[in-house]
């Protein structure tokens, strides 16, 4: 039995995205105390504050989701130099109503894969800063940024360049340590 939930959003809501790849690749490389369960966000209709008195019933599953979990792990690409319009409507969504943020005291990590060279660099930044001003703990190291080339992950999440195993799963190790920090130093308000 896991000692952590940890739940994982995928930024992007493509089916064929490289960072649900990633994410399988990351689901088997994590250690036996951590338990990743996907928390979906592609029915979310768009963010608005009048949604606040009487939220709809995808963004209490949302919320509620948020809620079942220890901790938060990010798995985003890169568009446009920022992070993917649906990842920010879903933060929107947790940050809210005021005084009831579902990211406040949420351990987290920011990790992303792209085709580029610079891998989810500049989107990783800007999500960082977005957790920062929803008071969530953030990993802030190891960074990772993937470049995903064709068959660096399998279609089952497995990882067939060696450095890049050893690359993410030491990011899952330390993630879940940071979970073991910020737990016991700063608890979840009840």
């Amino acid at each position: 039995m896991p000692r952590f939930r940890v739940g994982y959003i995928i930024g992007s809501l493509s089916s064929k995205s490289i960072n649900r790849l990633l994410s399988k690749a990351l689901i088997r490389l994590a250690p036996a105390g951590l338990g990743l369960v996907e928390i979906p966000i592609r029915d979310l209709p768009l963010y608005s504050p009048d949604y606040d008195a009487d939220y709809p019933p995808e963004g209490r599953a949302l919320k509620d989701a948020m809620a079942s979990v220890d901790a938060v792990l990010f798995i985003t690409p890169e568009y446009n130099r920022a992070i993917p319009g649906a990842l920010k409507n879903a933060i929107d969504w947790l940050s809210r109503p005021h005084g009831a943020n579902s990211l406040s005291r949420k351990p987290s990590a920011v990790i992303g894969a792209s085709t580029g060279r610079i891998g989810t660099a500049i989107a990783q930044q800007n999500l960082r800063s977005i957790l920062s001003f929803c008071g969530s703990p953030q990993m802030n190291w190891p960074e990772a940024y993937i470049q995903l080339t064709p068959g660096l992950i399998t279609s089952e999440g497995e990882v067939t360049d060696p450095p890049t195993e050893k690359l993410l799963r030491s990011f899952m190790d330390e993630f879940g340590e940071f979970i073991v920090r910020v737990t016991t130093v700063l608890p979840r308000e009840t």
